[in-house]
């Protein structure tokens, strides 16, 4: 089946991908971070654009919100020819030690979430990453990084303090809504993907960090993520 969503050829897209949920922030990695950014999708607001990072072909993908959007997105991609795909995005913070403005680069995503169970028939599996992928981006990141379990949930409102308590006692760092079902996809069709996310807030904190020093850990994520693709392509 050709892609329904994503309305591209296959020589339209990049080998590496950067997947962001937030079409504006796509096109923010388009302009600030790629060398002849073209625009190839824009069908249903998914808005598409590949270029280069330091001569490496790059395409960044928007995916949308949850994990039924971002299945559809990634195993569309896939079929037009994707390898490494990387979610770059935000995260609301679970254990105590991790605070807004920091990166957390996932090792492994708790998929509670309705996308991924429905594709493990109901399966026990906790969905990871690529190892190699994984090992560059906590490389890329630096020193100040928290790398470990995170939560894909579905419902953004429904997560209470009490239950970020809970999640965080079986080790997991944040919640966000789309990794899970990301890693999966990567391993069920041979591809790589990883994930790094910018911490917004402490769940059950209605105030979000200071848009500036959001918007400073987002161009963070973004430059880790392009980073760790040079490095595992031996350019960096």
């Amino acid at each position: 089946m050709s892609p329904i969503h994503i309305h591209a050829a296959p020589e339209d897209l990049a080998p590496y991908v950067l997947l962001p949920g937030d079409p504006g922030r796509a096109r923010h990695v388009a302009e600030t971070y790629l060398e002849n950014a073209r625009l190839y999708n824009e069908h249903r607001g998914l808005l598409g654009f590949t270029g280069t990072y330091k001569g490496l072909p790059v395409s960044v993908q928007t995916t949308g919100m949850g994990t039924p959007s971002a299945a559809i997105v990634v195993e569309e991609l896939i079929q037009l020819g994707a390898k490494r795909l990387v979610r770059i995005g935000t995260a609301g913070a679970l254990a105590t030690h991790v605070r807004p403005g920091e990166l957390v680069v996932a090792q492994s995503a708790i998929p509670y979430d309705g996308t991924t169970r429905q594709y493990l028939r109901g399966r026990p599996f906790a969905p990871t990453p690529s190892f190699a992928l994984l090992r560059a981006l906590v490389e890329a990141a630096g020193e100040d990084v928290h790398v470990g379990p995170i939560l894909t949930e579905d419902a953004f409102y429904a997560t209470t303090p009490e239950d970020a308590k809970e999640w965080a006692s079986y080790g997991a760092l944040a919640v966000e809504m789309e990794s899970a079902a990301v890693f999966l996809l990567a391993r069920m069709r041979g591809v790589e993907a990883g994930s790094v996310l910018a911490v917004s807030n402490n769940v059950g904190d209605p105030e979000l960090v200071p848009q500036e020093v959001l918007s400073r850990a987002v161009d963070r994520v973004i430059r880790t993520a392009l980073e760790a693709l040079l490095r595992l392509e031996g350019r960096s």
